[in-house]
């Protein structure tokens, strides 16, 4: 299927000076089907070309904001026919006008529609509703990319979000990432994808953290046998989380926006732009992946595969390090990020059998355990034994040996 042709054709005195112009009318705005006829536009000898591209130039913006107020009175009076019949149909158009048309840019954002992470699954929020609804406290927009909805909210980028209560928008195609990247801005608020690490999160998390750490000082007991790691540890554990995938690693912190997630990766390239660059790679006959670069990793010092991680270390260098690179390639994944998920099949399929070997084990030393003697005391002090609850004196046993001792 090729590229649309422009719909628009250009008259002068009803003499057809260009059919299909693409002059006359935005590339974007190719989807539009009619006719322009001016008295006033002067023509060339051969009468092929307008000779008066200024007048063009005001022809052109004219007709671009009468398309642009048509399409904003539609959306505010006929909401569910533009979203329904219209939008569904050309969103693609206003998408490329906001990437190829930087004058239009602001008029075009407000005509978007999007999923948001507070709304039910086809729900569409345009950007002035998302606006509306924000906390006061509230100050950027916040956007997350995934393939679809369902993953969008298993995604380890929305956990602080939710925790917070704050509405993220959902986008699903590369188009829309290339639609947030240029717009950067909507009504003087930033655009601020989900996966940044600079993301303005309520204080929540931080003050249950000041909380553990008052609990701690007042126990005065380690953390190192909790799930979770202490300040001292958790930067210890960086620093050997970095040192250990040094390749792979250029930056390791911890955060406090994760809940049930063990780390994420953060500031890296897009998901979809990288998908997107490496199909052109290689449609021009481009050899080889892309690398990827070093990755900043953010870790969550309260959960337990970290804390497990960090006990093992010294107890067990190569699992630990085995486990590290499973927690690194389980980011990328969930960044889009990971080119080729069969990259991890050896190490997944070795840390499988540690577990199946250890249940084994586990299994084999319970079976092979001798119950021990349980001791007790009666009412009267005296020591009563037995090696199994299930053997009891019977009555008349009981009775025949009172009989003997009354005779003697």
């Amino acid at each position: 299927m090729g590229r649309m042709d422009p719909g628009v054709s250009l008259y002068s005195r009803k003499v057809l000076i260009e059919a299909k112009s693409p002059h006359i009318m935005p590339d974007w705005c190719r989807f539009i089907k009619g006719v322009v006829d001016s008295e006033d536009l002067p023509l060339s000898i051969s009468r092929e070309k307008p000779q008066d591209t200024a007048l063009v130039g005001k022809m052109r913006k004219a007709l671009t904001r009468k398309l642009l107020s048509t399409l904003s009175k539609m959306m505010k009076k006929e909401t569910t026919k533009y979203k329904d019949e219209f939008y569904k149909e050309y969103a693609f158009f206003l998408k490329e006008g906001i990437c190829q048309d930087h004058e239009s840019q602001e008029a075009l954002s407000k005509l978007l529609y999007f999923e948001t992470s507070k709304g039910m699954a086809g729900e569409l929020v345009s950007l002035d509703e998302y606006v509306s609804r924000m906390p006061p406290e509230q100050k950027e927009i916040y956007y997350l990319f995934a393939p679809s909805r369902e993953l969008a909210l298993q995604s380890p980028y929305l956990e602080g979000f939710l925790d917070g209560n704050r509405e993220v928008i959902f986008i699903f195609s590369a188009i829309d990432d290339f639609v947030m990247a240029n717009l950067k801005k909507f009504e003087g608020r930033n655009l601020v994808s989900a996966d940044r690490s600079e993301v303005d999160l309520p204080e929540k998390d931080g003050e249950k953290n000041e909380e553990g750490k008052d609990e701690k000082e007042e126990d005065g007991e380690s953390s190192s046998s909790d799930s979770k790691l202490s300040t001292e540890e958790a930067k210890e554990f960086c620093n050997w989380f970095q040192t250990t995938l040094s390749s792979k690693v250029s930056a390791c912190k911890t955060t406090h926006r994760l809940t049930s997630s063990p780390a994420v990766v953060t500031d890296s390239e897009s998901g979809a732009m990288r998908r997107m660059m490496r199909i052109v790679e290689t449609q021009e006959g481009g050899a080889g992946a892309m690398p990827l670069p070093k990755q900043t990793v953010e870790i969550n010092p309260n959960h337990e595969i970290i804390a497990g991680i960090h006990r093992l270390k010294d107890a067990d260098p190569v699992l630990a390090k085995v486990l590290a690179e499973q927690v690194l390639d389980n980011c990328l994944v969930a960044a889009g990020l990971l080119d080729d998920g069969r990259s991890m099949l050896p190490r997944l399929n070795d840390l499988m059998l540690c577990v199946v070997k250890s249940s084994v084990d586990k299994n084999e030393f319970d079976q092979d355990t001798v119950p021990m003697a349980e001791v007790s005391k009666d009412e009267d002090g005296a020591v009563e034994s037995s090696v199994d609850e299930g053997i009891q004196e019977s009555p008349k046993e009981t009775k025949d040996e009172d009989a003997s001792k009354d005779k003697k």
